[in-house]
């Protein structure tokens, strides 16, 4: 990082925060004491009206801001909500982004909103048992494929397969990425294959942009779910569920394929998209006195010949 984008980021910093203290300007941006000293000094000679203590850190007098952006108290919280969801679900580069990016949210809010938002900070949490780059020694792998995505430059990658770990060398076209079951894919043209390949990103060891740009035209991603989709012989069920009863199913639903859900009355309607209807089936009897099925037709009759077999083996 040069100079001008440090003291820039330095800027935008203090803004974000009441107090910041020369050690963490420091470390934030792996200088010395001495260049944040120096730095702080060019904000000032800029008619930047820093106020610094000793023993305490610097601040931003009051009603200073970098216009014209400004945010209400309700999207900087639900910001700060993604952020904790960004920090669990991406790799470490577009966490680091999007932390960058808080900082300038965080910069236009007044002193007493952004002590509410510090306040809230502890409170809220995503809980994860993996992390979906756990393994992988590609630190900015998102954001290099949508570079290589955006830019139509092709991608080098070694790749590691799943079932044999057999490592190999390719040159890729990516169409889009997309998150599912606990990992991100890239939907990709496979030179190597001839032939588009589903990667699983957390088997990709390494990558690089090659400046190379692919003039093909590839299919949309949406084009590719679809098909996807298709070749797992999804069903698509709509069931309505008592809203009073809905509610409680607020977890569980996700595990059974959940897709969306709309009131109807005094009914919540819930669209599932599944491959494993008997398992379905199993849950959907759980609360099947309070619902009704919508579609498909089918399901209605494998339903009752599930409770029949239940009530014949306890009879």
């Amino acid at each position: 990082m040069n100079r001008i984008d440090r003291v820039s980021a330095i800027l935008i910093q203090l803004q974000s925060r009441k107090i910041v203290k020369a050690q963490d300007i420091a470390d934030r941006f792996s200088i010395s004491l001495r260049t944040v000293y120096r730095d702080m000094k060019t904000l000032e000679e800029a008619g930047v009206p820093i106020i610094g203590e000793a023993g305490v850190g610097y601040s931003i007098m009051e009603g200073y801001r970098l216009p014209p952006v400004m945010f209400t108290r309700e999207e900087a919280t639900a910001f700060l909500t993604a952020g904790k969801l960004i920090e669990k679900f991406t790799d470490h580069s577009t966490h680091n982004n999007y932390v960058s990016a808080m900082d300038k949210v965080r910069a236009v809010l007044r002193g007493s909103e952004k002590n509410e938002l510090e306040n809230i900070e502890d409170h809220i949490e995503v809980l994860q048992n993996y992390a979906p780059f756990a393994d992988s020694e590609v630190n900015n792998l998102l954001p290099t494929l949508l570079k290589s995505i955006s830019g139509k430059e092709v991608l080098h990658v070694r790749y590691a397969a799943m079932h044999s770990g057999e490592t190999t060398e390719r040159c890729i076209e990516p169409v889009g990425i997309y998150y599912s079951g606990g990992y991100w894919y890239s939907i990709a043209y496979c030179r190597l294959r001839k032939d588009y390949r589903n990667f699983r990103t957390d088997r990709i060891v390494r990558m690089h942009l090659t400046s190379e740009i692919f003039t093909a035209s590839h299919p949309s991603l949406k084009t590719f779910l679809n098909k996807i989709a298709r070749e797992e012989n999804l069903e698509t069920i709509v069931i309505n569920v008592r809203k009073d009863v809905a509610r409680y199913l607020r977890q569980q639903k996700f595990y059974y394929g959940f897709v969306s859900e709309k009131e109807t009355g005094g009914n919540m309607q819930m669209t599932f998209l599944t491959a494993y209807i008997d398992p379905f089936i199993r849950w959907l009897s759980m609360f099947a006195d309070y619902a009704e099925i919508v579609s498909p037709a089918s399901l209605t009759g494998l339903l009752k010949a599930y409770i029949c077999k239940l009530s014949q083996k306890f009879s």
